[in-house]
């Protein structure tokens, strides 16, 4: 029975059914007698969050440009259809072809968060295919996976065959190339890892092995194969005017999380934040230029009929014509009757004017991220931002009629004290004083503060850094929640310490994690990131069956350690990341790049232009 009858009789039993039948408006279909290389591409969650990742229509329509490529998606089914293809046998599958994942020449996981680990073991045992890479054969895919967090792949080095690392455009056209060759040549699948090993970007980790000490750290990588690079050396897209975007993307057939055009605007940031791994990772920053952006979002508007327009980057307010780009944006959204949305803005003057004349009387909720409660603590995470900053936003904000702000700070801090906490407290205090003292301002005001638990992440100058434990979260949120009930006007959110808990072992994990990974989504665990489902205990007894402290991957490290993910370059030096966390103990902030090389490294790599072409 083909794929197609079997789901015909599934899908009036399951919730949603729309997420498995394809078919979209500009999703690609093609003549397979005539292709020789399938992708089918793997989104980890839900249809309505990964058809939300920009990523995925990039990486589509770029694949399926290429004659002999056909790229299809895949993503993982919500709990009631896979109760159901596990009990009629039905296999993961495709959505454009309905073709069985199993059958494909690839299957590639983009990898956006760590809690999405369990789903990707999950959706390879639905496939049928064995979950190590030891296990499989000549008859099964590759499997392989590229993404933010693949730049520490050692977590799931026993399940993946080989990972991309860095932009994704040159490598996939370069692997179909490989690819297409090898197929022809009629080599067994190890010849074809051999070949495509020395693709800039391309991790093999069979290729390499670790080797331990007693106290579990890592004494050498040792090279099982001779041709494999010493190090990784990420992929760097230099100009991104000239690779290619999509003006046709895919439109959902049911509401999704961001069901709107997207156009990327930049690629990289300069702000240089010591906690973050993706301004770290994606650097340097290039930009498109304006012109380039504002034809992509007409076309894009034209073909696909979304009432909404985004522009992407990690910090849009960076962008070095960010003025005339939005002025000229709204104007063609006015005259389309389209809305602009525009996250990540700094909240200075031009920004409120282009709030207010995009919000009108409609004021939704207004966010900053001071991320710390102090100067001092914004200081060691090189967040540039000061408390006047923050207080005259909020005046003019609550003067042009917001009255719901939102404000973001991260907890657990390297250096954090509990003046730290205060220090939120009392930015939260004086933003409702700001609102009091505004003469015929009046109205419900809701101050909303908002703290997620710091992670310690490879690549970053804190992938040293311990994190703190449950039961130190679970004590600064006690002490911030009881110092913010009595402020009126004040709503208090936080994060599952227990999921920041397990991302920590994830995100600085070696490859003696993978087998806890695979334990504990035999266990039952999936959907790691929805609170709902999430089964701590599960996976305490997971790490417990597979022999894993988890202190120590939670715990400080030494800049001699061996690290898991020290074959990975990134573009950077392990020196600029030792002299930034230096540097954060002395509570030194380093200039953005933007306003002279801070001698990150990464100009040695590619040309590393701040002003972009415009």
């Amino acid at each position: 029975m083909t794929v197609n009858h079997q789901l015909d009789k599934l899908l009036m039993k399951i919730e949603k059914p729309a997420r498995y039948i394809g078919g979209e408006l500009n999703s690609v279909n093609k003549d397979l007698d005539n292709i020789s290389t399938r992708f089918a591409f793997a989104f980890p969650d839900t249809y309505e969050i990964g058809m939300s990742y920009v990523g995925l229509q990039i990486i589509y329509h770029l694949l399926n440009k290429i004659e002999y490529v056909f790229c299809e998606r895949v993503f993982a089914p919500a709990l009631d259809m896979e109760k159901l293809m596990r009990e009629t046998g039905l296999p993961l599958f495709t959505l454009e072809s309905k073709s069985k994942i199993k059958d494909m020449d690839f299957l590639a996981f983009t990898l956006q968060y760590e809690l999405s680990f369990t789903n990707i073991v999950n959706m390879i045992d639905l496939a049928q295919i064995p979950v190590k890479s030891i296990e499989r054969d000549e008859s099964h895919p590759f499997i392989c996976a590229g993404g933010p967090c693949a730049f520490n792949p050692e977590p799931l080095a026993d399940i993946v065959d080989f990972f991309m690392i860095g932009d994704g455009e040159d490598v996939l056209v370069e692997l179909s190339k490989a690819h297409k060759e090898w197929k022809e040549s009629g080599e067994i699948k190890e010849e074809f890892l051999k070949k495509i090993v020395n693709i800039k970007g391309i991790y093999v980790p069979k290729f390499y092995e670790p080797v331990y000490k007693e106290d579990g750290s890592i004494l050498e990588i040792k090279k099982v194969y001779d041709k494999a690079p010493d190090t990784i050396e990420k992929q760097i897209v230099d100009d991104l005017n000239n690779v290619d975007y999509p003006e046709s993307t895919i439109v959902p057939l049911i509401e999704v999380v961001h069901d709107r055009a997207v156009v990327e605007i930049f690629r990289g940031c300069t702000r240089g934040c010591r906690f973050c791994q993706a301004g770290m990772i994606y650097r340097p920053v290039r930009e498109r230029s304006k012109n380039k952006i504002k034809a992509i979002a007409e076309k894009q508007l034209q073909t696909t009929g979304h009432d909404e327009l985004s522009i992407l980057s990690l910090s849009t307010s960076d962008y070095s014509k960010i003025e005339p780009l939005v002025t000229e944006l709204m104007g063609m959204c006015r005259n389309n009757d389209v809305s602009l949305s525009l996250p990540s803005l700094r909240l200075d003057s031009f920004s409120f004017k282009v709030l207010e004349e995009i919000q009108g009387y409609k004021k939704s909720g207004l966010t900053f991220a001071p991320e710390a409660g102090t100067q001092r603590l914004r200081n060691v995470i090189n967040k540039s931002i000061t408390d006047e900053n923050i207080y005259s936003s909020v005046e003019q904000a609550i003067e042009l009629g917001w009255n719901n702000i939102k404000l973001y700070f991260m907890i657990g801090l390297p250096t954090e004290t509990e003046e730290d906490l205060d220090g939120i407290v009392d930015i939260a205090k004086n933003i409702i004083e700001i609102k009091k003292n505004l003469k015929g301002k009046s109205g419900r005001f809701n101050v909303t503060i908002s703290v997620s638990n710091f992670v310690p992440k490879a690549h970053t100058p804190f992938q040293w850094v311990a994190q703190n434990t449950i039961e130190e979260f679970n004590y600064k949120h006690n002490y911030l929640r009881e110092r913010l009930r009595v402020i009126k006007g004040v709503t208090f959110n936080y994060h599952n310490n227990k999921t920041s808990h397990l991302e920590a072992i994830f995100a600085r994990g070696d490859r003696r994690v993978s087998k806890s990974i695979i334990q504990a989504a035999k266990l039952g665990c999936k959907f790691d990131g929805w609170t709902e489902h999430f089964k701590y205990d599960l996976w305490m007894k997971a790490f417990e069956d597979t022999g894993i402290d988890i202190n120590f991957y939670t715990s400080e490290k030494n800049y001699k350690d061996i690290l898991p993910w020290d074959l990975i370059d990134a573009g950077f030096t392990k020196e600029f990341l030792i002299s930034e966390n230096e540097k954060a103990k002395s509570e030194v902030q380093t200039r953005d790049c933007r306003k002279g090389c801070v001698g990150c490294g990464i100009n040695q790599k590619t040309t590393c232009s701040q002003e972009g072409t415009l």
